[in-house]
């Protein structure tokens, strides 16, 4: 009579019960999970819900008390490790584990010497619901008793754990649109889908990618290092070693789309000063200069740039390949003495940077704890431009000498906010928020740039540096087509107005070299992403010929003109190729297919799939870039 006081799967219910009560305790006592709004915190609230039924709803299968019993405790250790590994990890790194870090021993650091720091008696705390489970094993009658669930009810219960899973990720859509596929930002995974889901995700990812790396070896290398040699472009002798032995400040101005050079936006000027940059004898403006990003937006703009590969399909390489050899151009330029260096006030675990910057062999990241960072000087995603280019050459100024930094950029970041005092220009008025601010945070981000050069000057770094500035991926998306039809005067926005929308500006200000006089039309030529290392490598007179690029030196006079874009789109000094047609590049009209057009589309998919091999087979482990070997 006794043990009918308790429901039959009460065991069940309270390992559920407790481990959800306990996670999120610990979402909210040991992580800094920035929650914005109601929405949030209810997902940050269900968000193991899911996980926890199903895998405490396989108990409903054993066939016995004591091996029910034994498997949810089996369970309930294994979940308690996981939680707490990752809250004295949070610890020391401000970051949850990822595989790559198991595996990359070097990552625990100071860790293992410092754990005994890390852990104290409140700790006890976060096994608290472990010892109610255990408690509940030994002594709750009900936990003697073997009941089992008819196959409709437990049909029914896996069919309830579903719908949350579903409810759950349907509400986290709606917070973070694409979250599995364009955001790899590991706390919005957790907040959103939780610490456990998070995990298996990264398992599954990581094991895809490691599925691949496994069965490849240097015999597909062979053929790619031949390929590239026989495609080899000589550099042009009037620019190689133009800029020697200077620093370097790569300047990644997000979201900035070329329609904004030169332009104005209801009789106000967009980008005033590098509208008068531009015009420098010491600089090169690239007008035909393409973005040539995936899903992984900066991150990709950022690996494509150092490494003249594209990204990955489907996802974000900085996510899916940070245990890659990668021959980067900070590596590079490292081995030739340049301090190389990454400014970004922005957590250093953001898209994977921590870890993909080790595999770029990028000496320093100046991370958010590089900057002073507070509610007055920060807006929408951190920072804002003007005093991050501030702060940072302050920090430039302790840099050994030559040095190579790139800085990201912030403030014109999707929902493109800004404060009143920092709007320069009025909004523009089509209706379509997203795009009436764009011009506004754009204009910002000109004014920083603007701020920069002055402080370069001011401390004594500008005629010793050169500058590159490029637009990392687009910011209008094609959900805002109706208002960009109506800033460009049209009536639609066509598949080959799209293509011509991901131009971005490239510029590079190479003080006291009268750049532009040598550059005539070369700097009209239809480049992408992928042909910024060879082409800033070979400015500072550093050879390339052992390296293996996609790209090409956009300096050079046979510098191949097709750009591929990750989506199968490319284009070519002459052709735009979209939605399966055939554009003239200058007019938009529709060209009539022929052989040598289809020939083209071949040449575009050639660029990426040798990409692929060599990202996803981590083909670069069998290549000593300095001889040009491949390794057995």
């Amino acid at each position: 009579m006794k043990n009918n006081k308790w429901p039959r799967h009460t065991l069940l219910l309270i390992a559920v019960i407790a481990t959800w009560l306990q996670t999120y305790y610990t979402y909210r006592t040991a992580f800094d999970l920035d929650i914005e709004n109601g929405m949030q915190e209810f997902i940050l609230l269900i968000n193991p819900l899911a996980f926890l039924l199903g895998v405490y709803g396989i108990s409903l299968f054993f066939k016995s008390a004591k091996g029910r019993n034994a498997y949810i405790i089996t369970v309930k250790v294994i979940l308690t490790i996981v939680l707490y590994g990752n809250v004295v990890f949070y610890r020391f790194y401000n970051d949850f584990i990822t595989l790559p870090v198991l595996f990359q021993t070097n990552n625990f650091g100071d860790l293992g010497s410092s754990v005994a720091g890390l852990v104290s008696l409140a700790d006890m705390l976060y096994f608290a619901d472990l010892l109610i489970v255990i408690a509940a094993v030994l002594f709750l009658p009900a936990a003697k008793d073997f009941n089992r669930m008819a196959n409709n009810r437990r049909n029914t219960y896996f069919a309830l754990t579903f719908a949350l899973l579903f409810l759950n990720l349907g509400l986290a859509e709606k917070e973070r649109p694409q979250l599995l596929t364009r955001s790899f930002d590991r706390e919005l995974l957790v907040k959103n889908i939780g610490t456990y889901n998070y995990h298996l995700y990264d398992i599954y990812v990581q094991s895809k990618t490691h599925a691949q790396k496994a069965f490849a070896d240097g015999g597909e290398l062979t053929t790619i290092v031949n390929d590239a040699k026989s495609n080899e472009v000589k550099p042009n002798k009037d620019f190689y070693g133009i800029a020697e032995g200077k620093n370097v400040i790569f300047i990644s101005l997000e979201s900035t789309q070329n329609f904004v050079i030169n332009e104005k936006m209801n009789g106000q000027t967009i980008t005033p000063f590098l509208n008068k940059l531009i015009k420098s004898k010491d600089t090169l403006y690239f007008d035909n200069f393409y973005h040539q990003t995936g899903l992984g937006k900066t991150s990709d703009s950022e690996f494509i740039m150092e490494n003249s590969l594209y990204g990955i399909g489907g996802g974000a390489v900085f996510f899916t390949n940070a245990g890659n050899s990668l021959n980067s151009m900070s590596e590079k330029l490292g081995d030739n003495g340049y301090a190389t260096s990454v400014l970004h006030a922005n957590n250093k675990s953001f898209w994977n940077r921590d870890l993909m910057y080790q595999a770029m062999n990028i000496q320093t990241f100046y991370d958010l704890e590089s900057f002073d960072v507070n509610e007055q000087n920060s807006v929408n995603w951190g920072l804002k431009d003007i005093p991050f280019m501030k702060q940072s050459v302050d920090i430039m100024k302790d840099m050994e000498q030559p040095f190579a930094t790139r800085m990201l950029t912030l403030t014109n970041h999707f929902p493109f906010t800004s404060d009143k005092k920092d709007q320069y220009i009025d909004a523009y008025d089509s209706g379509d928020k997203t795009v009436d601010r764009y011009f506004q945070t754009t204009r910002y981000t000109d004014e920083a740039v603007k701020v920069l050069f002055k402080k370069l000057k001011k401390e004594g770094l500008y005629d010793n540096t050169i500058v590159v500035m490029y637009g990392d991926h687009y910011g209008i998306s094609e959900n805002h087509n109706k208002a960009m039809a109506k800033f460009l005067n049209k009536e639609e926005i066509t598949p080959y107005d799209t293509a011509m929308l991901q131009e971005v500006p490239f510029i590079i200000h190479a003080p006291n070299t009268g750049i532009k006089e040598k550059a005539g039309n070369q700097a009209h030529e239809v480049g992408g992403q992928v042909d910024i290392r060879p082409t800033v490598l070979h400015l500072l007179g550093l050879d390339t010929s052992n390296d293996i690029q996609v790209g090409t030196d956009l300096l050079a006079k046979k510098h191949e003109d097709i750009i591929a874009f990750r989506d199968g789109r490319f284009i070519t000094n002459d052709v735009v190729y979209a939605n399966e047609t055939f554009y003239d590049r200058k007019t938009g009209e529709v060209l009539p297919e022929s052989a040598e057009l289809k020939a083209l589309i071949e040449r575009a998919n050639a660029k990426t799939a040798l990409s692929d091999k060599i990202i996803n087979g981590d083909l670069f482990r069998f290549y000593d870039e300095k001889t040009g070997i491949v390794k057995e």
